[in-house]
C-alpha cells in the first residue's frame, strides 16, 4: 500500500466528508491518535522496506509507538535531551530491523522524508490535525 493510498484510506476511516453528530474531545484524541500512528507506521515501513528490505507493517507501527515512548521519556532532559532522544529513536529503529547503526539513521531519515510527504497529502485532501506519531520532526 503506497502512503498516497493509505492518506485516502485514512481520510474515508476518519470521516473527513462528515462529522459525527455529536464529537467528543475523547474519541477525537483516540482517532488523532490512531491517525497519526498510522502515519508514522507507513513512514518507517515504507523507509524500512527500501533501506533493509525487511519488515511488516505491523512491525513498523510497533516501532513507532515505541519510538514516541522512548522520545518523549528522553526529549525532556535538560541540555542533551534531544540528541538522547534521537539516538534513542534510531536505536529503536535498529532494533527492531535488522541494521547497523547507519542504516537505521538512514531509515529515520528516510521515514521522516515520507512522513512529511503523506502529511502533505493529507492536509492536501483537508486532515490536517494529524502528525506522524514515533517520527520526529513531523
Amino acid at each position: 500500500m503506497t502512503p498516497l493510498t493509505l492518506a485516502v484510506v485514512l481520510v474515508e476511516l476518519l470521516g473527513v466528508a462528515g462529522p459525527p453528530a455529536q464529537a467528543s474531545p475523547l474519541g477525537d484524541s483516540i482517532i488523532v491518535f490512531a491517525g497519526s500512528l498510522l502515519v508514522g507506521g507507513v513512514a518507517i515501513h515504507v523507509a524500512a522496506s527500501y533501506v533493509a528490505g525487511a519488515g511488516e507493517y505491523g512491525d513498523a507501527v510497533i516501532t513507532a509507538l515505541l519510538g514516541a515512548v522512548v522520545w518523549a521519556l528522553l526529549d525532556g532532559v535538560p541540555l542533551v535531551g534531544g540528541l538522547l532522544a534521537l539516538v534513542a529513536w534510531v536505536g529503536v529503529i535498529k532494533w527492531r530491523y535488522p541494521v547497523g547503526w547507519t542504516r537505521a539513521a538512514i531509515i529515520g531519515v528516510a521515514a521522516w522524508a515520507v512522513a512529511t510527504v503523506v502529511l502533505a497529502a493529507l492536509a492536501l485532501l483537508g486532515v490536517g490535525s494529524l502528525n506522524a506519531l514515533g517520527v520526529p520532526g513531523t
